[in-house]
């Protein structure tokens, strides 16, 4: 069963830098470098956010505009690892952030694309913490 684990939050201050890890396990028959992988968040008492996706191939991304300019997505296939570095951030920012997949999106370049990793993914994991104050 497609599973991810999530690491690399943590308190830091407005305008600091957190990098978070997201290790994919579980993949059957295609290696996980095949699907789009993106990044979602849930701050209290808020909705569950489309943060950021990344393509099967890395040159294609997409990021929300609340995002754009301060995060960048990368993925390492061989390590079956995804990454968020995120920059500048801002109290907005706080929240869990959790990884998903939802085979065999390969591509995600939108919101929309975003919509479909997130309703079609069920096991979300633990997530790790981000939070942003002063």
């Amino acid at each position: 069963q497609l599973q991810f684990v999530e690491s690399g939050g943590g308190l830091v201050q407005p305008g600091g830098s957190l990098r978070l890890s997201c290790v994919a396990s579980g993949f059957t028959a295609l290696n996980a470098g095949a699907y789009a992988i993106g990044w979602f968040r849930q701050a209290p008492g808020k909705e569950h956010e489309g943060v950021s996706c990344i393509s099967s191939s890395p040159t294609s991304s997409y990021y929300a505009d609340s995002v754009k300019g301060r995060f960048t997505i990368s993925r390492d296939n061989a390590k079956n690892e995804v990454y968020l570095q995120m920059d500048n951030l801002e109290p907005e920012d706080t929240g869990v952030y959790y990884c998903a997949a939802t085979p065999p999106l390969f591509f995600c370049t939108t919101s929309q694309a975003m919509d479909v990793i997130s309703s079609g993914f069920h096991n979300w994991g633990q997530g790790t913490q981000v939070t942003v104050s002063a």
